[in-house]
């Protein structure tokens, strides 16, 4: 039981690629201070992805690293924070989660998948929610701002990485990383900050940079492709600025982007890395 709970709480902190319970634990203590429910939606999550990948026996070393958990922590969040709380969320989330775990395995053969099992399992599942009006999308109006709020726009930032967007949780989250990887957490922090002022030179909305919308896929990028060295800085900076783009660009189209722009930033991103290495 022990192990078992160390599996579910790497598969919670492998949101943001940290192969440590510790860290998972104080992720869950973030959400669950910002909101009980989607604490709940996180652990239904992971519990029903890890169970799933057990019960198709894949990889064991990689179950017990929380590979196959962390889609779906998203997935059980994501649900919740679009539609709240019924039956068919319930059902919504373990379907999504399911799923996810089979994208992942099916992925991880040809690409790192990083969260994009999360965004085809969460974008098929709202589609069919929508589809059969099974439960309306909850809208939630983004505050007005007249002036920047770079303290907000950090912390939040990295809240919202899980669909936090709370200073308090952000600095858990901030912390929960710490404890793993100071080198990932220099990279959130750098990641928040580059894509909040980012945006903000490309004069998109205020509002949305304050809460951290702007912010969130670049502590991604910069988490999963940020080292010591200068290419990995580099690196980790064109993938940032880019997502805010991809972000921005997605949104004006109507899509719900979840974590795409990081997904799509950092292939591009290890993409140029690979023909470059070529071309040397």
């Amino acid at each position: 039981m022990r192990d078992y709970i160390k599996t579910i709480l790497r598969g919670v902190g492998q949101v943001m690629l940290q192969n440590n319970a510790l860290t998972g634990l104080l992720f869950l203590a973030g959400i669950f201070y910002n909101s009980w429910l989607m604490g709940l939606g996180a652990v239904m999550g992971t519990i029903v992805s890890t169970f799933f990948a057990k019960s198709l026996k894949y990889p064991k070393e990689d179950i017990e690293d929380g590979l196959y958990g962390f889609n779906g922590t998203l997935v059980g969040i994501a649900i919740l924070f679009f539609f709240g709380i019924n039956i068919f969320t319930v059902l919504a989330i373990i379907v999504g989660a399911a799923l996810s775990t089979i994208i992942m395995q099916a992925m991880e053969k040809r690409v790192p998948a990083f969260t994009a099992p999360f965004v085809v399992s969460t974008w098929v599942v709202m589609l069919g929610i929508t589809i059969f009006n099974l439960t309306p999308l909850l809208s939630s109006p983004l505050p007005q701002n007249s002036s920047l709020d770079l303290f907000s726009t950090v912390s939040m930032g990295v809240g919202q990485v899980m669909f936090q967007g709370n200073v308090v949780t952000g600095i858990l989250f901030l912390l929960a990383i710490l404890v793993s990887s100071r080198v990932a957490f220099a990279y959130a922090l750098f990641g928040s900050l580059l894509g909040g002022l980012s945006a903000l030179l490309l004069t998109l909305p205020l509002n949305a940079i304050n809460v951290g919308l702007f912010g969130y896929n670049a502590v991604l990028c910069g988490i999963a492709l940020g080292t010591k060295k200068w290419n990995g800085f580099i690196l980790a900076t064109f993938a940032t600025i880019l997502s805010v783009l991809l972000n921005y660009w997605l949104g004006r189209v109507g899509v719900i982007t979840l974590t795409a722009p990081f997904v799509m930033a950092t292939w591009m991103a290890l993409f140029l890395k690979s023909k470059l290495k070529e071309k040397i």
